[in-house]
């Protein structure tokens, strides 16, 4: 008999799809975007309405205003990340960790029905490899070791690896005075350690490459914030971001080298199962298509970026901003601290004991 507690049931609303990323995505298409604003005054004037007259004025100044936001990102973009890096399916070789479910899965079996060669990193099993055109190898990405020789038997089958997507990821979802050293250890190493341990041991190669490669950091919002019950994943989910930072710095010299970091907030997927979510209009729960599609798009155009969803996740830096006290609201408001005393996970019961993977 299954004795794991079942997620509270949650009655969706008429307007549970609505959120402030659906709304801005729709302005991003419309008023917020060069070309439909420029049509407003061509409009106005094929319908022979003079330069000096207020709709007129007023419509040029805000087309102006927003194509200047428009070009000024792309110029903020290309300083920051300078240019694309030439990116060829057909020769580059992905490896994804933890691809055997979630994002990691999606991201991989993407590719691999585009006929690009996968790699895929985990410890799980993963099932009918050949259909969905992916190579599997079993892997603890937490074990230097086991990644070596994964390493080594990839160059040999599939050849040099020049996209790493380091996304393996696992939570325990106890407090930390309920967790035993060992879970600590354990999460720390596949939640942090394994990104050095797979970037030591792929960037060397995409170093030889003559079009260089892409590493992609799966980390978390929950690296910024923190949140109960998950003291060890948001430490080391911090501690990722601070290396994949540290990291495009030490590339800055090597433009044919890559970089994308992905903090998203929480993920629609069976791994968070049972976990709250107060405020879906200002923190909407994010599908994993979503992110991948983003993902893919960057690897694709040959570009280093960054990748936050939803909207709140590109603004959280802010947050540290704020008065001590106005940060305590704001997280009695977004009720973070709550969210983990219903989860469930894919396993069941996490806070029994068990471990998930969490993206």
């Amino acid at each position: 008999m299954d004795h794991h507690p079942r997620p509270p049931q949650m009655r969706d609303s008429w307007f549970a799809p609505i959120s402030i990323d659906l709304l801005l995505k729709v302005l991003n298409v419309t008023i917020f975007h060069p070309f439909i604003a420029w049509l407003v005054p061509l409009c106005f004037r094929a319908e022979h309405m003079d330069y000096d007259a207020t709709p007129m004025r007023l419509t040029i100044a805000w087309a102006f205003a927003v194509t200047m936001v428009w070009m000024g990102n792309m110029m903020s973009h290309k300083i920051a990340y300078g240019m694309p890096r030439e990116v060829d399916l057909s020769e580059d070789v992905i490896v994804v960790t933890g691809g055997a479910s979630g994002l990691g899965l999606l991201i991989a079996e993407v590719y691999g029905m585009r006929g690009a060669t996968v790699a895929v990193l985990d410890t799980a099993d993963l099932e009918a490899t050949d259909a969905r055109g992916i190579t599997y190898y079993k892997c603890d990405v937490s074990d230097k070791a086991q990644i070596a020789k994964a390493a080594a038997d990839i160059e040999r089958d599939l050849g040099l690896p020049t996209i790493l997507i380091n996304n393996a990821a696992e939570v325990v979802g106890k407090k930390l005075l309920d967790m035993e050293a060992e879970e600590v250890e354990r999460s720390i190493s596949t939640n942090l350690l394994s990104h050095f341990y797979t970037i030591k041991q792929f960037l060397p190669g995409m170093l030889r490459n003559e079009t260089g490669g892409t590493i992609v950091t799966v980390s978390s919002v929950i690296g910024h914030l923190g949140s109960a019950q998950l003291s060890d994943y948001a430490a080391a989910k911090a501690g990722v971001t601070a290396l994949h930072k540290s990291l495009a710095a030490e590339l800055y010299e090597m433009p044919e080298i890559k970089t994308i970091l992905v903090t998203p907030g929480q993920l629609s997927t069976p791994l968070f199962r049972g976990v709250k979510s107060p405020h879906p209009f200002i923190a909407p729960v994010v599908e994993p298509v979503d992110v991948a599609k983003e993902i893919i798009a960057a690897i694709d155009m040959g570009l280093s970026d960054h990748i936050a969803m939803p909207l709140y996740a590109r603004w959280v830096d802010w947050y540290n901003v704020l008065p001590v006290g106005v940060q305590r609201i704001a997280r009695r408001f977004s009720g973070i601290d709550q969210g983990m005393k219903t989860f469930v996970g894919r396993k069941g019961n996490v806070a029994s004991g068990e471990k998930a993977t969490l993206i």
